[in-house]
């Protein structure tokens, strides 16, 4: 059995009540959830929240949390593994288990469905047992960046590899923050992991909505998706 976790905490300071904002008429979690329904993959799907009106949005979708979160699990600086963790255990008190867990971020709206069968069919061919992360390519090479200094000038991160030609490098991939397939072994006891695989997506569908800006970015890129 599949099991979809989407953490979706109530706090969030640069959005304020990010996880439920409004995209395209409905709370942002909606779209999440029916994309993770329509793909037809998982046999639970779980919203992992610390907040009553979180958890009121999953309901009304269909997907009540069948538990809320430790609150200790759900500050500024609490990872997500823990959290992982948190739900496994759980629903192995309730004598549950999952064969695989994908974790879909409550930002991930331009994540299709599509997306979901092929990153599992990714995780399914490879025994199961390695991690399957998306991931996008960055617009440039990473050795041509720069930092900003104080004085507003800037500094080669890498000194003289700006010379170098774009197709002499090679491509570098950042992690997506949209979607990822976990072995449970590897979520309870992470010691023994291997490096995760790449599930590739477009950059387009690689928003990480952190700021104003991002999120004006994914509407304007969910907009137009649904026009077409």
């Amino acid at each position: 059995m599949r099991l979809a976790v989407i953490p979706a905490r109530g706090g969030s300071k640069r959005i304020p009540r990010k996880n439920i904002v409004d995209v395209g008429g409905r709370p942002m979690l909606a779209h999440v959830l029916e994309t993770a329904k329509a793909s037809g993959l998982f046999a639970r799907i779980h919203v992992s929240t610390d907040d009553v009106e979180v958890a009121a949005v999953a309901k009304g979708e269909g997907f009540p949390p069948d538990f809320m979160r430790d609150p200790a699990l759900a500050d500024d600086h609490t990872p997500l593994l823990p959290v992982l963790q948190s739900v496994l255990r759980r629903y192995e008190a309730m004598g549950q288990r999952f064969d695989s867990v994908c974790m879909i971020m409550a930002t991930a709206i331009l994540i299709e469905p599509r997306d979901l069968i092929a990153a599992s069919t990714l995780f399914e061919a490879n025994g199961g047992k390695r991690e399957v992360m998306a991931v996008a390519d960055f617009p440039c090479p990473v050795e041509w960046a720069f930092r900003l200094k104080g004085d507003s000038s800037l500094e080669e991160i890498q000194p003289g590899m700006g010379q170098v030609r774009s197709q002499d490098l090679p491509k570098a991939y950042y992690d997506a923050g949209t979607l990822y397939f976990y072995p449970p072994a590897a979520i309870l006891d992470p010691r023994g992991a291997t490096a995760p695989l790449a599930f590739e997506i477009p950059r387009w569908k690689a928003v990480d909505i952190d700021g104003p800006d991002d999120l004006a970015m994914a509407e304007m890129l969910f907009r137009g998706r649904a026009a077409h």
